[in-house]
């Protein structure tokens, strides 16, 4: 790497330093944490602060690495293996896990469930012991969220979750980030002036689907970040996890979410639409039942706007799409941000791990 190069990584790393501390907080409803978990199982552990810092070191990263050359990002994981346990098939996660490892001079090791005995001939807790007795970090992608507590509780070293029935953190940071780079941009590089999450206060966040593991991290997340939050879908579907509900409540940020059956109730007024697949992973066989259920509720320029949305609304999938969530026009249209999210997993993982 040339000095100059180096020179130029300091430089961002100092100052986005100092802006991290200069921020002003976000609007918060629980007690600043000042000492970061041991763990991140979901973000509703993390203080907006803490999460501020997150997306800036995220935001400097990509800047370095895009801007002034890959290998001018600091190599904090060197000699460091990450572990990636996943139990279940993964494209944007893996490849933004691998990848990141890499970047920050580490070394992923991906351990599918056909590769080790996960939670199969050998409990989670001896899985958590044994790996992480040879491993610095683990990254685990499981089926209930039991699962990755129980990780936690047992491994010697940091535990990321990388989705849970229950929560998906590291999907929301990006969408986070997505979102902050449409709502604050500015030029590069960092130093000059800083993204704020601030800029995401009183903006109006319009789910239109099925109850899932994402809205559950949206749920505990963007209403502490002064963010509002209408959830629309049909009876039988709307629930709200009782766990996910008392960190809403321990929050204070009831009064920033919505709840309906109708999805242009949801809509009116709102920034950003999001949705997500209809029928996750072990619904298979609901597949038709869902499909009924969910008629009308398919994402269409028509359908936002009828619905009063604000004339530049933007639209946020976290992938894969099927074709009846969203249609080709607004997917592939000038409001969506689906492929700029998707690559923003990388950046905000990156941030995880370092």
């Amino acid at each position: 790497m040339s000095q100059a190069a180096t020179n130029a990584t300091r430089t961002v790393s100092r100052n986005v330093n100092r802006q991290v501390r200069r921020t002003p907080k976000p609007q918060i409803h629980t007690k600043e944490r000042t000492t970061p978990p041991p763990h991140l199982l979901t973000l509703a552990d993390l203080s907006p602060g803490q999460i501020t810092t997150l997306l800036q070191n995220a935001m400097a990263m990509k800047h370095v690495f895009k801007t002034i050359h890959p290998k001018a990002l600091i190599g904090s994981l060197d000699r460091r293996t990450i572990a990636l346990l996943f139990s279940k098939r993964s494209t944007r996660t893996r490849v933004a896990s691998e990848t990141s490892v890499e970047a920050l001079g580490g070394h992923p090791m991906f351990l599918g469930k056909d590769d080790i005995q996960l939670g199969v001939n050998e409990t989670l807790e001896d899985t958590a012991r044994v790996v992480g007795s040879m491993v610095d970090g683990i990254m685990a992608r499981v089926g209930g969220h039991h699962e990755i507590e129980t990780l936690a509780k047992h491994s010697p070293v940091p535990i990321v979750n990388a989705l849970s029935d229950l929560y998906h953190p590291t999907q929301i940071l990006a969408d986070l980030l997505t979102l902050i780079e449409t709502y604050a941009p500015v030029p590069p590089p960092p130093s000059q002036q800083e993204r704020d999450p601030n800029s995401l206060n009183g903006k109006k966040v319009a789910w239109i689907g099925d109850t899932n593991n994402i809205t559950n991290e949206l749920l505990v997340t963007l209403p502490r970040f002064g963010m509002e939050f209408r959830l629309a879908a049909p009876e039988g579907y709307n629930k709200v996890d009782p766990r996910v509900w008392a960190r809403v409540t321990e929050a204070g940020t009831e009064n920033l979410v919505k709840l309906t059956t109708k999805p242009a109730e949801a809509l009116t007024d709102a920034d950003i639409v999001v949705t997500d697949t209809w029928i996750s992973m072990g619904q298979e066989q609901e597949k038709a039942e869902r499909l009924q259920a969910f008629k009308g509720y398919q994402i269409t320029n028509k359908m936002v706007t009828d619905a009063g949305a604000n004339a530049d609304w933007k639209f946020l999938h976290c992938l894969p799409r099927k074709q009846e969530e969203v249609d080709d026009e607004v997917f592939y249209g000038p409001r969506s941000l689906v492929f700029p999210e998707a690559e923003n997993r990388k950046w905000t993982i990156m941030a995880c791990f370092e």
